[in-house]
């Protein structure tokens, strides 16, 4: 057990204890037996460093003594590493400093033993002559060389024994200036430094210092030797003026602060002179620009105090409105940034506004509509504010020119269509038609909302279509380019009289069609097609059952009134009525002719005449078409049934070629529809890519199929005539050479493809 009782001792600072003596520290406490220094080899042993004076190097172990650079890394002799020949590969030599410039050294601190036992610091400073600072790197070796000499020879005698003269060292301005900008940068974490409060403890009595720089500066403790009596031959010894030494040190670190301070002053003087010459620059500049400001605004307001004096009642040559612009204009062009950066609304308040009154005072717009559009569209380019991107009008005070219209031109619009009549609105719209891109936007809004729909509708609700001799269109539909939706709550109105007046009329009054024709196009088509079922629809299928079929003395007025609403009505609608109170009547007709022995020419006449009274858009429809095939099928049945009896030469032949003749002619027309379907849909880009043309015509069924949402598929073990059965939505069909056949109640009847999409629909 060790004795902890005892005192404690500082540890000499800078020495470290070699391998060896730690190898037989550890045996002792094991053995208790010190190693002696002969039993170490001789290869661990350092060698002395040949300096050629009295220093001896320290042999207490590798780190504190010093090993010179032949025997470095010797010790790998008695290893197995490679670390020697690493070096030498990538160019070390031995006996050599390490690096690139052979700069580096080996061992760069030195151990330095105390005289006594005290703390660090307490002998003065523990800097030794081998240590980082001392050895400065170098790019060559006579560099080194003389800088080692240098060192060398502070430890050498004087060879005649006389006291070494001191060496001073110097520092030059610059070199001052430039420690002072490092030091600038490092002010912060030294300034803090520089408040600690230090507690010295390591001489005899307890010292308090409060930064770290005074213990640098504390005064060094002379040695304990006894001081010599001096002889009457010997010479006065030196002896330490540490009082002396802190203030003439303290001097020189004030004066070099003052070299300092100076430099940093006269930097930022010079910075000022630069700054200070570029705001002398930038003052010019302003000064100039300010100065030719001054005399634009000088010329501007002599225009302006012109034009105020021209206005007075006593002037011989006023001011004309014309001249006014004149001069604005004058005012735009040269002198632009003062006449935008100017109120421009106080100065049209005071100039242009009295003028402009004076020049619309007797203005009539529906007389002369277009008096002032010239001159006012030139006053809106030179008053009208750019940066107005909304022209609500809440605002007036931000465009002078918006203000002017409201206030001076307004004024006459609301007393001219106070005045106004609605049925004559020719006058009027040509007078807002000419102003419409004169006015701004919201002003023209305020006109037809608040001034002409009013009178609009109140007109309408006094309208009476029986009475009124002036059709409701002549009046309504020229506001329809400028008011256009506006117009959406008259139309309700409108319909509800004009279906009141249509309750007592005839399909043989022309005058109905006259009145509804121009509101095809006004009201929605939903709407439109709603009136026509309610009103107009019922009339004339009243007048179709009216109608008698007689082919030896036919009366055709009714089915004219009928027809003659086709474009009016819907093709779905006109159809509907010609399949219900037509249609019957007709093929009962046929049918009772041909039981009478008749003569087939009249009939096939008869026929076609019929047939010609129907528009080719009515004929395309399948029902009609499916009604036409109808009367060729009982025509064709009478025909072929009559073998015993009586026929007429040529009767079969005849009704044979009638109806190759037309069916035929609907396949033409047909083709023909699908081909400008084709090229309408070609010229909206809508045609099919040519990867995806059909390669043949049932490909072609099944695109069409895909368009309209329609099933076609085959159906499986169907055939007919040795030909795939097909369903086409609920239709049966099925293709013989590019022809489409749909099986009808008895036989199968070829069709085009439009007319089985339409069936199948």
């Amino acid at each position: 057990s060790r004795d902890y009782s005892a005192p404690v001792n500082f540890i000499s600072a800078g020495l470290k204890k070699s391998a060896a003596e730690d190898m037989s520290e550890d045996d002792s406490d094991e053995d208790e037996k010190p190693v002696k220094q002969e039993e170490i080899p001789k290869e661990f042993v350092p060698k002395k460093l040949k300096t050629g004076g009295n220093f001896k190097p320290s042999q207490k172990g590798f780190v504190g003594g010093t090993k010179s650079f032949v025997d470095f890394g010797s010790w790998e002799r008695h290893t197995k590493g490679i670390g020697q020949k690493l070096l030498q590969k990538m160019g070390y030599v031995p006996g050599r400093g390490l690096g690139k410039n052979a700069q580096g050294i080996i061992n760069p601190i030195e151990a330095k033993q105390r005289k006594g036992k005290g703390a660090v610091g307490a002998y003065g400073s523990e800097r030794t002559s081998q240590s980082l600072q001392d050895f400065p790197v170098v790019d060559s070796e006579e560099e080194a060389e003389e800088e080692f000499q240098k060192e060398l020879s502070q430890w050498r005698k004087d060879p005649n024994g006389g006291k070494k003269k001191p060496k001073y060292s110097y520092k030059t301005v610059e070199e001052l200036k430039a420690k002072g900008r490092i030091n600038k940068q490092l002010s912060a974490p030294q300034k803090e430094l520089s408040q600690v409060k230090v507690i010295d403890m390591t001489g005899r009595e307890q010292k308090v210092y409060y930064s770290y720089s005074q213990i640098s500066h504390k005064h060094n403790i002379p040695d304990d030797s006894p001081q010599q009596p001096l002889g009457k031959d010997s010479k006065p010894q030196g002896f330490a003026l540490p009082e002396l030494e802190h203030n003439l040190q303290l001097l020189i670190d004030i004066t070099e602060q003052e070299i300092i301070q100076s430099d940093r002053q006269l930097q930022y003087e010079r910075d000022m002179v630069v700054n200070l010459t570029h705001e002398i620059q930038k003052m010019s500049e302003v000064l100039s620009h300010e100065e030719t400001a001054i005399s634009n605004l000088s010329k501007v307001l002599e225009m302006v105090e012109e034009c105020e004096r021209r206005m007075q009642p006593s002037c011989e040559n006023p001011l004309t409105l014309d001249e006014c612009a004149k001069i604005f204009e004058t005012l735009q062009d040269k002198y632009y940034e003062e006449y935008r950066m100017s109120d421009r609304v106080d100065l049209a308040v005071a100039i242009v506004y009295p003028l402009m009154k004076d020049y619309f005072k007797n203005w009539d717009p529906l007389k002369d509509c277009t008096y002032g559009t010239e001159i006012i569209a030139k006053w809106k380019s030179l008053l009208e504010n750019d940066q107005l991107l909304s022209h609500s009008g809440q605002d007036l005070s931000t465009d002078a020119f918006h203000r002017l219209m409201w206030e001076i031109w307004m004024p006459y619009v609301r007393n001219i269509v106070a005045q106004w009549q609605p049925r004559n609105c020719g006058s009027m719209v040509d007078f807002l038609d000419s102003w419409v891109n004169v006015i701004p936007v919201w002003i023209l809004d305020n006109i037809l909302d608040q001034l002409i729909f009013p009178k609009l509708q109140k007109e309408v609700e006094s309208w009476n279509p029986l009475t009124d001799t002036v059709p409701i269109h002549s009046w309504i539909h020229p506001w329809l380019p400028l008011m256009q939706a506006r117009l959406e709550p008259l139309y309700s109105p409108i319909r509800n009289k004009l279906a009141n007046a249509l309750q007592k009329w005839h399909p043989s009054d022309s005058s109905a069609k006259l009145i509804l024709q121009p509101w095809k196009d006004v009201f929605t088509p939903g709407s439109w097609e709603a009136f026509m079922v309610k009103n107009i629809v019922p009339k004339l299928g009243m007048c179709l059952n009216e109608l008698i079929i007689n082919p030896h003395q036919q009366h055709m007025d009714a089915f004219y009134w009928v027809i003659d609403w086709e474009g009016m009505i819907s093709v779905s609608s006109l159809v509907g009525l010609l399949e219900k109170h037509f249609f019957p009547k007709w093929l009962q007709v046929l049918c009772s002719w041909l039981s009478n022995s008749p003569n087939y020419e009249e009939i096939t006449k008869w026929y076609l005449g019929w047939k010609s009274m129907f528009s080719d858009q009515v004929l395309a429809h399948p029902s009609i078409k499916d009604k036409f095939n109808e009367a060729l099928d009982i025509m064709n049945r009478a025909v072929s049934s009559s073998v015993g009896g009586y026929m007429q030469p040529g009767a079969r032949e005849n009704i044979a070629y009638l109806t190759h003749t037309e069916r035929r002619k609907d396949f033409q027309y047909e083709a023909m529809q699908e081909r400008r379907e084709a090229e309408n849909m070609a010229q909206r880009g809508i045609g099919m890519a040519a990867s995806s043309v059909p390669m043949n015509f049932k490909d072609l069924i099944q695109t069409k199929a895909e368009e309209h949402n329609i099933v076609f598929m085959p159906v499986i073990g169907k055939r007919h005539e040795g030909k795939q059965l097909y369903t086409f939505g609920r239709i049966v069909i099925y293709i013989d050479r590019g022809v489409v056949f749909v099986q009808g109640e008895k036989t199968w009847v070829p069709t085009s493809l439009q007319s089985l999409i339409d069936m199948a629909k």
